[in-house]
C-alpha cells in the first residue's frame, strides 16, 4: 500500500496554476503510475479537504541539447488538476502565493 505522500510529489506552482486557485482547482505532481481514486484519497487525506474531481495529464520530457553531444531528455512526470466541492475549505498552502 503506497502512502498519500508517495503519490503526491509537489505542488506545481506556475502563474496558471495559480489563477486557478479561485476557481478551487490545484494542480500537483503525482507519481505516474497513480490513479485517480488514489490520487482523490490522498489529497483528501494529506489536505482535510472534500475533492469534487480529478484530471490528470502525462507530460513527456523535452529535448535538450547538451552541446555537441547528442540531445538529451527531461523526464516525463504525471499532473494532476484536483478540484475541491464549493462547500469545501480551501488548500492553506496555495493561500500566501495568489
Amino acid at each position: 500500500m503506497k502512502s498519500p505522500y508517495d503519490i503526491i510529489r509537489r505542488p506545481v506552482i506556475t502563474e496558471r496554476s495559480m489563477e486557478a486557485v479561485d476557481d478551487k482547482k490545484y494542480v500537483f505532481e503525482v507519481a505516474k503510475d497513480s490513479t485517480k481514486p488514489e490520487i482523490k484519497k490522498a489529497v483528501e487525506e494529506i489536505f482535510k479537504v472534500k475533492v469534487l474531481k480529478v484530471n490528470t495529464m502525462n507530460i513527456q520530457g523535452k529535448l535538450k541539447r547538451t552541446g555537441r553531444y547528442p540531445e538529451g531528455r527531461r523526464p516525463a512526470r504525471k499532473k494532476a488538476i484536483v478540484t475541491l466541492s464549493p462547500d469545501s475549505k480551501s488548500i492553506e498552502f496555495f493561500e500566501g502565493m495568489v
